[in-house]
């Protein structure tokens, strides 16, 4: 811009001694250069417009390059996150599948062990009457059932002789099985008691407790294995409304159970 201005002056300068053609093209070029000169001012504004604009746009540009950088990060660290829970899931899953294996083969042991005791009662017991006596398998447990008439006299827990000797076959197989739970429940009819005893509670209890003295007095089964219970006229397997269902309902059943420690450990687990 300074060297244009100068020649400008220099042509002012010489105009009053130039002929007049060539003060016209002299002035001619002179306007050409201001329009020159015009243009590249417009075109720097334009370019420093541009490089503004720019600017703009690399910042706006990098603020997104930031946030979806964050946000990647963010994403990445949920990923992780929940990557790290999938895999507790998994560990938790694999550690139930285990614990589910041990219940169902201990379980399963159960029923074995379960069946083969039924099968030494049915062998040790099977000089006894169907009407006497009946083993029965359910639930894991083995159920001896002993009718009134086998074991006691009408209104007595005195246990007959011949019930003694079933009792004495019975302690045979369990002195063999010391891992089996003995549960001795008393039964009656619903006929009221009459006699020496109070109620039918206190009947069935009394000949619960009459089978506990002789297995564990006169044919040694470890008492820690026994319980006893009377559950009177409560808990009948026939209808007390026929003589026929009343004598089956009075009845001492001996529930075996396999010892189940190993199973209550994982449950408590």
């Amino acid at each position: 811009m300074k060297s244009i201005t100068v020649v400008l002056g220099a042509m002012l300068l010489l105009a009053g001694c130039v002929p007049a053609k060539q003060l016209k093209q002299s002035q001619a070029e002179a306007a050409q250069l201001r329009s020159d000169s015009t243009r590249l001012a417009n075109k720097v504004t334009d370019l420093e417009g541009n490089i503004a604009h720019l600017k703009d746009n690399i910042a706006q540009l990098k603020s997104q390059v930031d946030d979806l950088t964050t946000k990647n990060n963010q994403l990445g660290q949920q990923s992780a996150s929940q990557q790290t829970a999938l895999d507790q899931s998994k560990m938790t899953l694999a550690q139930q599948q285990q614990r589910l294996q041990q219940l169902q083969n201990l379980l399963a042991q159960q029923r074995a062990k379960s069946e083969e005791i039924k099968n030494k009662m049915m062998e040790a017991l099977n000089g006894f009457s169907s009407n006497d006596l009946t083993v029965t398998q359910k639930n894991g447990k083995v159920y001896v059932s002993l009718s009134e008439n086998l074991l006691f006299p009408s209104g007595s827990a005195t246990v007959n002789p011949k019930g003694v000797d079933a009792l004495s076959k019975l302690a045979s197989v369990l002195n063999v099985n010391p891992d089996i739970a003995v549960n001795i429940e008393g039964h009656t009819d619903s006929i009221p008691i009459r006699g020496r005893y109070q109620d039918n509670w206190d009947l069935s209890t009394a000949r619960a407790n009459a089978i506990v003295r002789i297995l564990t007095a006169n044919y040694k089964v470890d008492p820690v294995r026994v319980e006893a219970s009377g559950h009177a006229w409560f808990d009948p397997i026939d209808t007390n409304g026929t003589p026929e269902g009343r004598a089956r309902n009075r009845r001492t059943e001996i529930i075996l159970s396999p010892k189940l420690d190993e199973l209550y450990k994982i449950i408590g687990s």
